[in-house]
């Protein structure tokens, strides 16, 4: 009995000294090595053999592209906006020692030195440039960080701006001011309009006055060159205004008598009168 517990002893020993001493390292992965709790060396792809219970496999670290997705948060730019911004970031490990090493968790460092950064660029920024400058602030904020996180055996191949819009506070706020302002252009649109309906109806009215007065002046004109004919026609003083006055006259009962609705028949008040010089002269 006491042999065979040995021998399960002995074959878990050996299995664990060659789990420990045969490592197989997978692509996209190196991994740090640690000889007594020092850095030994950087495992690459592929098979490898340790010491047993001497070399240690501290970390693991990924090679591949990693996607880092920068929480949101508030951002006040310099006009005092609060805006509300995201971003995500695509980190590299180029060198595995100094990113296990260089920093206790490079992640968390990278995402932190991003949110700190953007805060600052849009904080410089006021509220219209920040909203539409989405390049821009992309730009600034690789270069800022590219160079912190290379001392991390990080390479910063890219980050870019998820989210930009302002605090539901503010967006409410930038809704009625963009509504007053849409109310002033109105205001000043129809006031534009009232002011040059006003001066096309001056002027319509003052050219229908010209015209008037012209029509006047040459009605004065017909009447005089009437007047001299008849003057000419009728070689007494008085006729010729008389003839006019007839003439006017006769016009004026004409119109009141084909008024319309009028049943009225409108006789001269002097008929009897002419009536009586007719039958007398005969």
């Amino acid at each position: 009995m006491a042999g065979e517990i040995v021998s399960i002893v002995l074959v878990v020993f050996l299995f664990m000294t060659l789990w420990k001493g045969v490592r197989i390292v997978p692509q996209g992965e190196e991994w740090v090595v640690e000889r007594l709790g020092k850095y030994l060396k950087t495992l690459m792809p592929g098979l490898h053999i340790l010491v047993p219970y001497i070399d240690n496999v501290a970390y693991k670290v990924t090679t591949k592209d990693l996607i880092m997705d920068i929480p949101q948060q508030e951002v006040i730019t310099r006009d005092n906006a609060v805006l509300i911004t995201n971003a995500i970031a695509f980190v590299k490990v180029t060198d595995t020692q100094s990113a296990v090493y260089g920093v206790t968790n490079f992640q968390m460092a990278v995402m932190n030195l991003v949110q700190t950064s953007l805060r600052a660029i849009i904080g410089d920024m006021e509220l219209d440039q920040a909203l539409s400058s989405r390049d821009q602030i992309k730009t600034r904020l690789k270069n800022s960080i590219a160079d912190d996180v290379a001392d991390w055996g990080l390479t910063l191949k890219s980050v870019e701006i998820q989210d930009i819009k302002p605090s539901p506070t503010m967006q409410k706020s930038m809704e009625m001011q963009a509504a007053a302002e849409r109310e002033r252009k109105a205001t000043v649109t129809r006031a534009e309009g009232d002011k040059q309906a006003a001066i096309l109806e001056a002027e319509a009215r003052l050219e229908a006055a010209k015209r008037d007065a012209e029509v006047q002046v040459r009605l004065a004109t017909a009447s005089a060159e009437a007047i001299k004919l008849v003057a000419l026609a009728l070689p007494e003083k008085e006729l010729p205004a008389m003839y006019l006055l007839g003439e006017k006259y006769i016009s004026a009962l004409k119109d009141m008598a084909s008024a319309d609705g009028s049943r009225t028949v409108l006789l001269p008040g002097d008929l009897m009168k002419t009536l009586e010089g007719v039958i007398g002269r005969r």
